[in-house]
């Protein structure tokens, strides 16, 4: 096989996270601008892992589009096929952040120039030519970015990519929850490797009970090899073939809020994945990746924001 361009591309969205930062002189609330979006989340925490990574999507010709160039580029992530949109906007997400680190969105996109991006647009020598493709469900919320998406999961998956998948649901963004589950039934039939959270578990079959989810999600969709589901503050799930392993959350304190830590936590499962492989993992292997992913996620949660907020690998294994 040639060597590949990249270890890792993803494709999706990349916004403005507006998040709570104190109070004005007045009384007013203040706002801080931390530029994110999942999937360029993702890539941030594995260039901190020593990954190379390229990012697919667009944003505004605008002032937040160009930020949020400049934060990626300085993250190291290749920045060369996001498309610059001269009549739409960037989408922005102004977040409230609850007391135990929970959050409440509302965003600003309709249209944003995330999905705006289209089937012509695609570097599919890029995409093809990685290691591992990852997407959400951001870029499924609308048809002409869906096609672009499902277009970019062919490619790939011709390429040999492994493909993963994190469903990321936010409700506010989809004119019919049902049409957000067929889109989360469309990735969960594509994926090799899923990061699923408790909540989106609980969507898209019913149960509260995380390994009844499991069991029910993994019977309609075997392709998934690798399938981990998030608890939040209680921890992670990892199953693979027969095997089950649980292993807790870090709790040391110091939550400020829980934005990136999902996506902390995926980046560290892609990067096991492509140190090990997806063969003959062990009950020890999956308890190793979760224990280094909640870490991570953790050290995330003590920070805002997101791309800017990844921890080093010398932090998580000093607090391992």
């Amino acid at each position: 096989m040639p060597e590949k361009l990249f270890d890792v591309t993803a494709l999706g969205e990349l916004l403005i996270d507006f998040t709570e930062n104190g109070l004005s002189g007045q009384g007013n609330t203040l706002f801080e601008a931390n530029p994110g979006g999942a999937p360029c989340n993702v890539l941030a925490m594995l260039k901190k892992l020593g990954r190379s990574c390229a990012f697919v999507g667009k944003v505004g010709e605008d002032l937040f589009g160009r930020l949020l160039h400049d934060v990626a580029s300085e993250a190291g992530i290749c920045m060369d096929h996001l498309i610059f949109d001269r009549d739409a906007r960037t989408t922005l997400a102004f977040v409230k952040t609850f007391e135990n680190g929970d959050r409440d969105f509302s965003f600003y996109r309709s249209p944003g120039a995330d999905m705006m991006l289209r089937e012509d647009e695609l570097p599919l020598d890029v995409i093809s030519g990685s290691r591992v493709f990852h997407f959400g469900t951001l870029s499924m919320t609308h048809e002409g970015v869906r096609k672009a998406t499902c277009k970019a999961i062919d490619a790939a998956r011709a390429g040999g990519a492994l493909i993963s998948f994190d469903p990321n649901l936010r409700p506010p963004l989809w004119t019919s929850l049902d049409e957000a589950k067929r889109q989360v039934e469309y990735g969960l039939t594509r994926c090799d490797v899923l990061k699923i959270a408790d909540n989106e578990l609980e969507f898209m079959t019913g149960q509260t009970e995380f390994d009844r989810g499991a069991a029910l999600l993994r019977g309609r969709y075997p392709n998934i090899k690798l399938f981990n589901v998030t608890a939040g503050a209680e921890g992670s799930y990892s199953y693979y073939e027969d095997k089950r392993v649980f292993v807790p959350a870090c709790k040391l304190g110091g939550t400020i809020e829980t934005t990136g830590a999902g996506d902390t936590f995926c980046a560290c499962v892609l990067n096991f994945v492509l140190e090990r492989g997806l063969e003959g993992l062990t009950e020890a292997d999956l308890t190793e990746m979760l224990r280094f992913a909640n870490t991570a996620a953790y050290l995330v949660t003590t920070r805002k924001g997101a791309i800017r907020s990844m921890p080093e690998r010398a932090e998580v294994e000093a607090l391992l």
